[in-house]
C-alpha cells in the first residue's frame, strides 16, 4: 500500500482499492480502482433517454443501444416501458437491474389494483419507485449495478402530464418541463434550457414541435457519447402518455420525422 495514502478507518473497500497495483481493476469493478466508481464489469449500461412535456401530455424518446464498457451488446433494446395505462418508465443504468425494476413496479401496481379494486394514486406509484431504489442500495454498494429511472405520468386528477426523476438512492424530484438520464444526457443538459428560453416552454408546444427538438437533442447526444445510439441505423423508441393512455409512435411515422430532420 502507498504509505502516503492511509486507509480510512472502517472502509475495507477503500483499503483494497488503495492497495491494488497501479492500473489494476478490482474484479467487481470496471473502472480504475483509484477512482472508486462502483460499476460492475460487463454490466449493460449507457444510454440517453428523454422525457419532455407537450400540450397534451409527455413524450418519451430513447435510443436503442445497450452497451457493456466499450462493447455494443444489442442495438434494439427498448428503454421506455409502460408500467400501467398512464405511467411510463424510461430507464438508464444497468439494463438487467432496470428490468427488475419494471417487473417489481408492474406487479406492485397490479396487486394494488386487484386487491383494492382501484388504481394506485400517482403518489403511491412514485413511493413504490423509491421503495425499489432504496432496496437496491446494499447491492449498489457491492458494485452490482444501478438503475436511474425517469417516470412520466398523466395525472388524471390534475389533467396534466408530469415528469419525475430519481437518484440512485431513491430521492425524487419533479421537473417543470423536461427530464433526461443516461450517459449522453450530461452532454445536452444545457440545450434544454436554451430551447425553453428561446422558443418557449415545452408544455405549450404541439407534439410534432417537441418531438423534433427531442430527436435533435438525441442525435447530438449520440455524436458526443459512444454509448448512445443515433437516429439513422436504428430508429429510437418514442412513446407518449396522455389522458387517453400510452401510445407508441409507428415506425413509418417516426421515419418520416427523422427524414425531415435530415433534409433540413
Amino acid at each position: 500500500m502507498d504509505a502516503g495514502m492511509p486507509a480510512a478507518s472502517g472502509d475495507f473497500m477503500l483499503l483494497l482499492q488503495r492497495g491494488a497495483p497501479p492500473g489494476a481493476s478490482m474484479p467487481w469493478c470496471g473502472a480504475d480502482p483509484r477512482v472508486g466508481r462502483l460499476e460492475p464489469a460487463g454490466a449493460a449500461h449507457g444510454t440517453t433517454v428523454l422525457a419532455l412535456k407537450y400540450r397534451d401530455g409527455v413524450v418519451n424518446v430513447g435510443d436503442r443501444r445497450a452497451t457493456a464498457e466499450n462493447l455494443v451488446l444489442y442495438d434494439r433494446a427498448d428503454k421506455i416501458l409502460p408500467l400501467d395505462d398512464h405511467t411510463l418508465i424510461a430507464i438508464s443504468g444497468s439494463y438487467a437491474r432496470a428490468m427488475d425494476a419494471v417487473r417489481f413496479l408492474r406487479h406492485s401496481f397490479n396487486y394494488y389494483r386487484r386487491s383494492q379494486l382501484q388504481e394506485m394514486s400517482l403518489e403511491g406509484k412514485l413511493n413504490e419507485v423509491t421503495r425499489f431504489l432504496v432496496g437496491t442500495v446494499p447491492d449498489l454498494l457491492q458494485g452490482q449495478g444501478y438503475v436511474v429511472p425517469l417516470i412520466s405520468a398523466f395525472d388524471v386528477s390534475a389533467d396534466a402530464g408530469r415528469v419525475f426523476f430519481f437518484d440512485v438512492a431513491g430521492a425524487r424530484f419533479e421537473t417543470a418541463e423536461f427530464g433526461a438520464a443516461g450517459s449522453g444526457s450530461h452532454r445536452i443538459r444545457g440545450a434544454f434550457d436554451y430551447i425553453v428560453k428561446t422558443k418557449g416552454p415545452f408544455h405549450e408546444m404541439a407534439l410534432h414541435e417537441v418531438l423534433r427538438e427531442a430527436l435533435v437533442l438525441l442525435d447530438i447526444a449520440a455524436e458526443l457519447d459512444a454509448a448512445t445510439g443515433g437516429l439513422q441505423k436504428v430508429l429510437p423508441s418514442v412513446k407518449t402518455v396522455t389522458r387517453e393512455g400510452i401510445r407508441e409512435m409507428e415506425e413509418a411515422e417516426l421515419a418520416e420525422v427523422v427524414g425531415q430532420l435530415g433534409a433540413s
